[in-house]
């Protein structure tokens, strides 16, 4: 379930993002978190399983002609799970609308919409 991002969830957001590649020093993710809260068109979302447990986390950049993928991550003990896919649709959903990916993200939503084409002709 996808949580928007509040102050208090800053240290759980910070260890996240710690995931990603390049993201390990923890000035560049304060700084990261910064620019989210500081922007109007910038959203981070954290993710909560079915335990209650936050294990991933999804940031976007709003624009006029379309959202765009900007962060994505999910812890590594929860990996492999299909969550960042759920993200991904969950989000999609949440804003109405199919999520562009940026030169970082460009591959791992293609990624996930091959994995939706696949499982889609399994089910046939």
């Amino acid at each position: 379930m996808l949580i928007p991002y509040k102050k208090e969830y800053e240290k759980i957001a910070m260890g996240l993002l710690s995931f990603m590649p390049g993201e390990k020093k923890v000035q560049k993710i304060q700084q990261t978190i910064d620019h989210y809260r500081a922007s109007n068109s910038w959203h981070l979302y954290l993710w909560r399983n079915e335990d209650g447990r936050f294990v991933g986390v999804v940031g976007v950049e709003e624009s006029d002609d379309c959202v765009y993928l900007r962060d994505l991550t999910v812890d590594p003990s929860y990996r492999n799970e299909g969550i960042a896919n759920k993200m991904v649709k969950d989000t999609e959903v949440l804003w109405k609308t199919e999520l562009t990916g940026t030169t970082t993200t460009h591959y791992f939503l293609e990624h996930c919409k091959e994995k939706d084409k696949h499982e889609k002709k399994g089910e046939s």
